[in-house]
């Protein structure tokens, strides 16, 4: 097993009622599960690709979580005027494509990460109304809609960080 259950970090043995603490844990728990996914691994196993000609990796999941996050909180919720991350016209999947396999690039996709959802934390916080309503592509879309999003895609991510994680070092997920 990846963790003793008995000392899994995501187990807060708290009880959690209510929709927003609801959805507000398992994105917590989600978070954690990728970091906990990229524990104890040198830089060029963190960048190390799945299968030709794919470039998915670790440390590209833990690129495009910050820019999912800070996408979704920072320019659609807050209406903050930032950049996007590890895009650019020429290249949108520069979280996937840029990975290299050095402490510098580790450090700034784990820094950046932090950020993020720290950020995003704040702005979730700052809203009490799950229902209130923001505009995405011209759509409305309910903060409620933007959370479970961020849970599928933490889930979706977490099960790929799972095969790469075996691949790198045969740890597996639980």
């Amino acid at each position: 097993m990846w963790v003793d259950p008995a000392h899994d970090p995501r187990d807060t043995g708290q009880t959690v009622e209510g929709e927003r603490d609801t959805v507000l844990d398992y994105l917590r728990a989600y978070r954690l599960t990728l970091r906990m996914k990229c524990e104890d691994l040198r830089p060029e196993q963190l960048a190390a690709r799945s299968v030709p000609p794919s470039t998915l990796s670790l440390l590209g999941l833990v690129r495009h979580m910050a820019k999912v996050e800070r996408d979704w909180f920072r320019r659609c919720v807050a209406g903050e005027d930032v950049p996007r991350l590890y895009w650019s016209e020429s290249d949108w999947d520069e979280a996937f494509s840029q990975v290299v396999g050095t402490q510098e690039c580790v450090d700034d996709a784990f820094r950046t990460w932090e950020a993020e959802m720290a950020r995003a934390d704040q702005v979730i916080a700052a809203e009490p109304d799950l229902g209130r309503t923001y505009l995405h592509h011209d759509r409305p879309v309910a903060l409620r809609d933007i959370l479970v999003h961020m849970v599928e895609e933490y889930a979706r991510h977490c099960g790929h960080a799972d095969l790469l994680r075996e691949s790198v070092d045969g740890r597996t997920g639980q």
